[in-house]
């Protein structure tokens, strides 16, 4: 697990887990390396706007119409003023996830402070926009209006049970599937040597196979948590803006 350890990179300070004032740590580094990342695509990519789009341009364009079709499909029309905050969000975790693959980086996102800081300013946005936009016609979210009167505030509470534990389930799972899969990664890469030494030979592709496998694996996954995340945030818009639905 040491590859997840919070690190020094300026040469003072105490231990990983107290960082103090004036700490450049590896994952400050990556931080920043994924907002240069971001920028390079968006505004370097674009930069000719060619109506022929290079191939740097087209994926940007690509992401853009996606995220831009998600928020309309989940969220609604209205949602579209949005559309900034999450395509932001949808860039930052899958860039981060992406980089997090490179050979001796370090993965941002398995870790819940930063997952957990994500998730709670979607909790509270949504939350604070829900009652701007609403007033009290916000708390409607919680009460069922169709199930049986004497259920309704059985329903209402475990509604509100549910809506607090969101920013919990939003961030660990994230920064749990990104730790799972990293942990599993360098165990069987650690364990590909041996099996490369025991099975000389033609069977000594075998780990190598196992490996790019499990890398193609987390490739996925990588992906896949950063649309789950952002569907999810316009699955609480929505909510937040339609509670009576």
């Amino acid at each position: 697990m040491d590859q997840f350890a919070v690190e020094s990179l300026s040469g003072h300070g105490g231990p990983a887990g107290l960082a103090g004032i004036g700490m450049f740590t590896n994952q400050m580094l990556w931080l920043a390396i994924t907002v240069l990342a971001i920028a390079a695509l968006f505004v370097l990519g674009s930069r000719g706007r060619a109506m022929v789009p290079s191939r740097i341009q087209s994926v940007g364009e690509l992401m853009y119409g996606f995220i831009y079709k998600m928020v309309e499909d989940v969220a609604g029309r209205d949602a579209i003023r949005f559309f900034p905050c999450i395509m932001t969000l949808f860039t930052f975790i899958l860039f981060a996830n992406l980089l997090a693959l490179i050979p001796t980086s370090f993965s941002i996102t398995s870790h819940i402070a930063v997952t957990g800081v994500l998730a709670m300013l979607v909790f509270l946005g949504v939350t604070v926009l829900g009652f701007i936009l609403n007033g009290a016609k916000f708390l409607k979210l919680f009460w069922a209006d169709e199930a049986p009167l004497a259920l309704r505030p059985v329903l209402a509470v475990i509604e509100l049970i549910s809506y607090f534990v969101r920013p919990v389930s939003h961030s660990i799972r994230l920064g749990a599937n990104l730790m799972a899969g990293h942990a599993v990664l360098k165990v069987f890469a650690g364990f590909a040597g041996g099996l490369a030494v025991l099975t000389y030979g033609p069977g000594a592709i075998v780990p190598i196979v196992a490996i790019s496998a499990m890398y193609g694996l987390e490739l996925l996954v990588a992906v896949v948590q950063a649309y789950v995340f952002t569907i999810l945030t316009c699955v609480y818009l929505k909510d937040a803006l339609h509670p009576g639905h």
